[in-house]
């Protein structure tokens, strides 16, 4: 947890993630897998909605604390890793691997971001 993302680059990386993160089905080449490409478009309008409603440079309507905002990031990524098992397309292999990076990339950003207080 080093804090070197401020709050205002994390607010831009939610929604460049959820851009890329809906768009991975067809430009990976998944997009026949409906399982897949459900979690995909699931995961990026959730976070899209999250940070709409973040208290944050970018939310719209800012209703979420910053500090939940990011437990619920890690949740999400946590949930991201198991996805691929959980939904079962861990055998398509551009499936699988763009949840794992991009799982990845979103605990990375969260363990890397600057925390409301410090």
């Amino acid at each position: 947890m080093f804090g070197i993302i401020p709050r205002p680059l994390h607010a831009v990386l939610d929604y460049l993630w959820s851009m890329a993160l809906f768009s991975a089905p067809e430009l990976v080449g998944f997009a026949d897998d409906d399982a897949a490409r459900t979690v995909c478009k699931a995961r990026a309008g959730g976070t899209t909605a999250m940070s709409l409603l973040t208290r944050y440079e970018l939310g719209l309507i800012k209703v979420i604390p910053f500090n939940v905002h990011l437990l619920l990031d890690l949740l999400g990524g946590l949930m991201g890793l198991a996805a691929p098992w959980l939904f079962g397309y861990a055998k398509n292999e551009k499936a699988r691997n763009t949840a794992l990076t991009f799982s990845l990339l979103e605990l990375s950003v969260v363990a890397l971001t600057r925390r409301e207080g410090q």
